[in-house]
This record gives C-alpha cells, structure tokens and sequence, in this order.
C-alpha cells in the first residue's frame, strides 16, 4: 500500500469516532409568566397633562417599539451630537470593544482543537566519525550525511466533548462580551442624556435665582428708600437684605454643580474638563416623547443587555461542568508520521527512502487526591451561582421598568401642582408687593411671598428636568432599541 494514503486515511479515522459532550445541556430559562410590570388598575393608559412646557400627557404603548436611537425622541440636535461624540470616543466602550474582539478570537483559537495539529520537519546532517569508535581504527576518520523530512499530525480526539464544552464556554464568553458592550452602550447614551437634562435643569435653576436677585434686589432698594420716607422701619431694610444674601449665596452652590455636571458630560464624551466645549442644552430646546413603549414583559429578557449578559454566563459555567466531568474521563490521543531519509537530498523523496510511524495512546487520570472531584463539584457549585444571578437580574430589570412607569406617573401629577403652585406664588406676590407699596401689606408679608414664589420657580425646574430624566430611564430599563442598531457590532470589526 501507497504510504501516502496514511494521512488521509489518518484523517478520516479520527473524525470517524464516535463522541458525546458530558454534561448537561444549556438550556436558557423561560421568561417570566407575569401580565405586566404593575398591580393591575395602578397604572392608567396616559398620564395627567399641564399646561406650560414639558407639561403634555405621555401615553404608555403596549408592544410599541424602541428605536435604536431613541434619544433623538427629545429632538435636540445639540444632545444628539454629544451622543454621537460619547459613542465614538468614550474609553469605557472602546474598552468593552476590545473585549468583544478578545473573546472573539480566543473561542477562534480555542476551536482549532477539533482538527488535527501538523507539523512538518527538515534537517540536514553532515558528520566527521573516526573508526576507532566502532573498534575499527584501520578505517580513520570518514564522513556521513544524512537527510530527513518528515510531516508530522497529531490528534487528541474529543471523544467525551471536552473540547466542544470548552469552545462552547469561550464561545458564551463572547457573547456575554456583546451584551457587556450593549449594556456599556446603553449606560453611556442614559448617562448622557441625563447629565445634560440635569446641566438644562441647573442652568434654568441659576437663571431664575438670577431673577429672584433682581426682584429681591429692587425689594430693597423700595424698603431703604420708604424707610428715608418714614414708611419702613430699619428693621425692614435688615431682614430684606438678609433674604437678599440667603439668595445670593445659593448660586455659588448652584454654579459649582454646574461645573461638575459639563466636567461629567466631558468624562462621557472622552474629553478633558478643559478640552470640552460642549454646547449649552436648555429645558426649553429637548421635546418630552409622549408615546412611550411598553415592551410585553415575555420580551424584556431578550431585550434588556444586562439580563442577555447573566444569560450567557450561566451559559458558560454550564458549558464548564462538561469541561470538568470530560478532564475525569480517558483522553485518546492519535500521531501518526510520514517522511523521508536519504544520504543525497535529491533521493529524500524517492519510494526507498521512505518511513513513517503511527501511534496510539490513552490517558486516564488515576489519582490527583481528588482534585477533578472537586473541580467539577465547584463548576456544579459555579452554575448554581450563576442561575441565582441570572434569577435576581431578571427581578431587577422587571423593577426597573416598574419604577420607572411609577415614576412617570408622579413626574406627571408633581409637575401639574408645581405649575399651579408657581402660578399661585407669583400671583401672590404681586398682590402683597402692590399691598405693601400702598400699607395695606406688612414687610414680613413680602419677605414670606417672596420666599414662596423663589421655592415654587426652582420646584417647577426641578419638576420639569425630572420628568425628562425619568422618560430616559424608562427607554434605558426596557433595554433601549439596541436590536435595531448595528454601529455598535461594527465598530468591534478591525483588521
């Protein structure tokens, strides 16, 4: 027989062996049997509306789909870009990305132990021997040479699937990397938008301070000069100018949050504090969404990253009790050689010169002092842990949802009653100034209409931002459209 069907009958013997993967079998748990995310009758079909802005009702939309990019919802160009600028330079997702392309390879690399490993082999010897080495001295010194090339293959055959386990583990591990990636995504866009809601909301928080001043300010200088008139007393004029620096010194509180919240957005955009020059987001210029999804809850675990990520390494540690219950078991292992070896290199690859080896071998791990028991008792132990992960992720992600529909819902009735609160104030305060200026009307009486009125302009502030941030948490808790996305799977591909 030819030697050179050796190989390929080689080849075709070791894929011919039969094989199992021990161990169980992933199988990805159910999605909870629940109605919905709230007590029934808790929740109505839209929220209370106000009239003023970011005061229209929001409708909640059962199976409504979430855009990929549903921060364009605000319609803020300004806000877009700055998303746009995280997603393409913020080292967290840089990072996360190069942990995808790692994993990516590594289950790569780890898959070529299904074939064969072959190595092939030259070497060329030249010799100077003296006879008097085989008890021959009357031959003196002579020379020998000898060539030889030979291709080697080697094949442990996964007959009891520990390989396969190993490549489907590493292969679990990628895909947790991409969720990990969508999750990092997915913060990153929140993050933004509510950092610069809540930048919007301290701009607005520093303008109406800054016209709580001027009022305050023109307060007094009416109560020093009715106190030359005679109509105030000195009294009066202190307690104006107490209210008056009481104002003044919550701006500089307020302009230091300020500061720290752009120094956040240029942390997210992957700029330094003294690079970013962001543009200045109002209140005013983001649009509230008012159809907001609902996604059905049997769909939240494919769609929220971070559940998809506890999924995928529950997924792995099962793939490990089969790696641990296959390294108990027999290993068999095939080698097998084909060459040559000739004195004149010309005749290597001649019909005489050639040889060739084929081997066989088994190896059962006998006794390690029970160290393969314990191994794959701590890989039971490991996807037991990561079944109870997976469980409470599942439980936080239905929270989150829940939270945030509450938390809509009240935005909507706090926002309406600080609006009336703000119009009632200001009212008010008309009233007693035009009472004070004519003595109907006590100074205590203004300082406590003027203090009313500054409370309820900064609570509708407050008010309005939090709705804005609360609908972003929502569109970020149902798992934020990333099916209908593909920038972030294409910025992991790199030659």
């Amino acid at each position: 027989m030819n030697r050179l069907v050796l190989i390929p009958l080689f080849a075709v013997t070791i894929w011919a062996v039969p094989g199992c993967a021990v161990g169980p079998n992933y199988r990805q748990p159910d999605a909870p049997k629940t109605a919905g995310y709230t007590a029934p009758g808790t929740l109505p079909a839209a929220t209370v509306a106000a009239p003023g802005p970011g005061g229209a009702a929001q409708r909640f939309v059962e199976g409504l789909d979430i855009p990929g990019q549903w921060w364009t919802l605000f319609k803020s160009p300004e806000l877009n870009a700055l998303i746009e600028r995280g997603m393409a330079h913020n080292p967290t997702l840089e990072a996360s990305q190069a942990a995808l392309r790692e994993a990516n390879e590594t289950t790569a690399a780890e898959k070529s132990g299904f074939f064969p490993s072959v190595t092939g082999q030259y070497q060329g010897e030249r010799e100077k021997a003296s006879g008097a080495a085989f008890g021959l001295p009357q031959l003196g010194s002579f020379y020998s040479t000898l060539n030889s090339a030979s291709v080697n293959v080697s094949y442990t055959i996964d007959a009891f699937g520990g390989v396969r386990r190993q490549v489907e583990a590493l292969q679990a591990q990628a895909d947790y990397q991409r969720f990990a990636l969508e999750a990092s995504t997915l913060s990153l866009t929140a993050n933004i938008v509510t950092a610069a809601i809540t930048e919007a909301s301290l701009r607005a928080q520093i303008a109406a301070t800054e016209e709580i001043i001027q009022s305050e300010q023109a307060e007094l200088d009416i109560t020093r000069k009715r106190v030359t008139a005679g109509g105030a007393s000195r009294s009066d004029v202190l307690s104006q100018q107490t209210t008056l620096e009481s104002t003044l010194v919550s701006l500089p509180t307020l302009r230091g949050q300020l500061a720290q919240e752009r120094n956040q957005l240029a942390a997210y955009v992957g700029e330094l504090p003294a690079d970013f020059a962001g543009t200045q987001i109002t209140l005013d210029s983001l649009e509230l969404p008012t159809d907001l999804p609902v996604s059905l809850p049997s769909k939240l675990v494919e769609q929220r990253p971070d559940v998809r990520e506890y999924a995928d390494l529950l997924h792995q540690a099962t793939a490990q009790v089969g790696v641990a219950t296959a390294n108990m078991l027999p290993q068999l292992t095939l080698s097998a050689s084909f060459g040559g070896e000739a004195t004149k290199f010309s005749k290597l690859f001649s019909p005489g010169s050639n040889v060739w080896s084929l081997l066989g071998g088994v190896t059962q791990p006998l006794f390690k002092g029970g160290e393969l028991r314990h191994q794959r008792r701590a890989a039971v132990a490991a996807a037991e842990e990561a079944e109870a992960n997976y469980r409470n992720t599942v439980i936080t992600a239905f929270q989150n949802v829940s939270d945030s529909l509450y938390a809509l819902q009240a935005d909507a009735d706090v926002l309406a009653a600080q609006m009336t609160a703000e119009q009632t104030a200001q009212q008010s305060l008309r009233l007693v100034k035009a009472q004070f200026e004519s003595g109907a009307a006590s100074h205590l009486q203004v300082l406590t209409a003027e203090q009313s009125y500054e409370n309820a302009k900064i609570a509708l502030v407050k008010a309005r931002a939090q709705r804005y941030a609360d609908t972003a948490a929502l569109f970020q808790s149902l798992g934020g459209g990333w099916w209908n996305r593909t920038d972030v799977a294409d910025n992991t591909i790199k030659q």
